[in-house]
């Protein structure tokens, strides 16, 4: 049962508030002022709701001492300005007194989901060469995927992964093998976009002596050498209509048959496929068997593209630029502050494997100790903040003066922000209205703040 303190020094609040939590099943325990939680251990709270104003301190003097613990603060002066205030101490979230019981519930209830969600840690994996590594990544959306990976692998059950190309699906499937109960036994990984179409049936299945014209010996296939184990199709969606259909047989029976042979054998495998392809939109093409997705959808993990992890970027650039430093013998390279601004706003087309390319030609280019912008060799781009073309500001002034069509480029982004969060935020989610301007939630929220874009109160709730 989570454990929820509430700091508030007036009686009559605290003790609602008291029942109102305690009747949706919270370990709830009170204190009158700051003060009061001195001799209390904060850390064995998973939130705390405080007052701003109290006797003595203010409840903001709890975010410091309680860290991690989150800290919801409750004011009755329900000003932008005291709220934004406590949100850049590190409050999580604030709410304004007198509060909705319902919007109050799931506020409580989304932060003690987000805050069980980071705790999952990143899964240790060991790679095809028996080195460690870690996954890399502390943004809430890796933070679900390791959740995901955590409550997956021990089920035993097929796993769709799906992700642009270069955002570590194979390293998923790799920490969900390690932590299933097949760890000991084989992980067979194969991309299915890199085996010719006339040559991927005998690969996966097998085929006698004299199947077919060159088929001089027999052969076992992959999911055979899986048995056991655990098979890993990266490209599934490359994955030609006939050998589909074979594939579904080893799903549903747990059978194969060689090309060229009349006998089935018995195979237990557990699948785990990838691609960066809409499977679903594939089937209503043709080109993907809906059974077979349906077969292969029991679990689903999703894994965020590196430009949707801001804070991750920087932290994935310093551990790759360490090991191709190594590598390459040039121990004591640093990013400059430069190179560093242009990996954090690059929109990283090919996620992962593009940055290990770029910081690679960083090491291999750069003269002296620091990677400057020009040895990363990245293509031009525009700013992930101008992802959407601004419309047309109105303007009487005619075409032949200049100022015409083109006078989008007297609009700022400051201004171009703030007209289209207006225009759309009645019609789109936070996540929707981000997802268009090209930028992550908490850069949404931050211009809110500077430019005083209160969120729709209706819109907060839903999400």
């Amino acid at each position: 049962m989570p454990r929820i303190l509430i700091v508030e020094d007036e009686a009559i609040i605290r003790s609602a508030l008291k029942r109102l939590l305690e009747r949706n099943d919270y370990d709830v325990t009170e204190a009158a002022s700051v003060e009061a939680c001195h001799d209390m251990e904060l850390l064995d709270y998973n939130l705390i709701i405080s007052d701003l104003r109290l006797q003595g301190e203010p409840g903001t003097a709890l975010i410091a001492r309680a860290n991690p613990v989150p800290v919801v603060i409750m004011t009755s002066y329900a000003s932008m300005r005291s709220a934004i205030e406590s949100l850049k101490q590190g409050a999580v979230d604030y709410v304004a007194k007198p509060f909705d019981h319902a919007e109050l519930l799931e506020t409580v209830s989304r932060i003690l989901h987000q805050q069980s969600i980071r705790q999952s840690p990143a899964p240790d994996i060991t790679d095809e060469g028996g080195g460690r590594q870690i996954m890399v990544g502390n943004c809430d959306a890796m933070q679900q995927v390791y959740t995901r990976i955590r409550k997956t692998a021990p089920a035993d059950v097929s796993v769709l992964i799906q992700g642009e190309s270069g955002t570590g699906k194979e390293l998923v499937a790799r920490a969900i093998h390690q932590q299933s109960k097949r760890a000991k036994a084989a992980l067979i990984c194969v991309n299915c976009a890199a085996i010719p179409e006339t040559l991927i049936e005998s690969e996966l299945f097998g085929h006698e002596k004299g199947a077919f014209t060159g088929a001089s010996a027999a052969r076992t296939g992959l999911v055979e050498a899986a048995h056991g184990g655990t098979l890993f199709l990266d490209e599934i969606g490359e994955l030609p209509l006939d050998a589909q259909a074979r594939l579904l047989r080893v799903l549903q029976e747990g059978e194969i048959r060689k090309i060229g042979s009349v006998e089935t054998r018995h195979v237990d495998v557990r699948l785990i496929a990838a691609t960066h392809r809409d499977l679903r939109a594939l089937s209503k093409s043709g080109e993907f068997r809906l059974d077979l997705y349906y077969r292969l959808n029991v679990m689903q993990i999703a894994l965020p593209p590196l430009r949707e992890r801001d804070d991750d970027i920087l932290k994935i650039a310093d551990i790759l630029l360490d090991k191709t430093c190594q590598r390459h013998n040039r121990q004591g390279l640093r990013l400059s502050r430069a190179a560093r601004q242009d990996l954090r706003d690059y929109p990283w087309p090919g996620n992962v494997r593009e940055l290990e390319n770029a910081l690679e030609r960083g090491v291999i280019l750069a003269e002296g100790h620091l990677i400057h912008p020009d040895d990363l060799g990245l293509a031009p781009f525009s700013p992930r903040t101008t992802a959407i073309s601004p419309p047309h500001p109105p303007s009487d002034t005619p075409e032949e003066d200049g100022k015409g069509p083109n006078a989008e480029s007297d609009l700022s982004l400051e201004d171009y922000f703030q007209h289209f969060v207006l225009e759309h935020q009645d019609q789109m989610s936070e996540t929707e209205l981000a997802q268009k301007l090209g930028i992550s939630r908490k850069s949404l929220w931050e211009r809110r703040q500077r430019l005083g874009i209160p969120r729709k109160k209706s819109l907060r709730r839903s999400e």
